[in-house]
């Protein structure tokens, strides 16, 4: 029986394996855009793996990792609003 944790794990790995075959297709890689769509296919799948009653140990720092994903979210969205103000 596949546990919840294994399905978020492969379900991230294919997310992330999709985003990246696409940004290869395209031929424009940029780290900005891959790291946004990367960091909301992971929010989705975080929240979706959450139960309601249950909150295992690993979680915890999983929403370590996700805080610090969404301040560096904040960093680039401030340095594109800084971009678009100086020209």
């Amino acid at each position: 029986m596949i546990r919840k944790e294994q399905i978020a794990i492969i379900a991230l790995a294919l997310w992330l394996t999709l985003v990246s075959v696409f940004t290869l297709l395209m031929q424009r890689i940029d780290y900005e855009v891959f790291f946004v769509i990367c960091l909301m296919g992971t929010l989705v799948i975080l929240q979706l793996m959450q139960s309601n009653y249950v909150q295992p140990g690993y979680l915890r720092y999983i929403r370590y990792l996700t805080a610090a994903g969404i301040v560096t979210f904040g960093v680039i969205v401030a340095h594109k609003v800084m971009e678009i103000l100086a020209k």
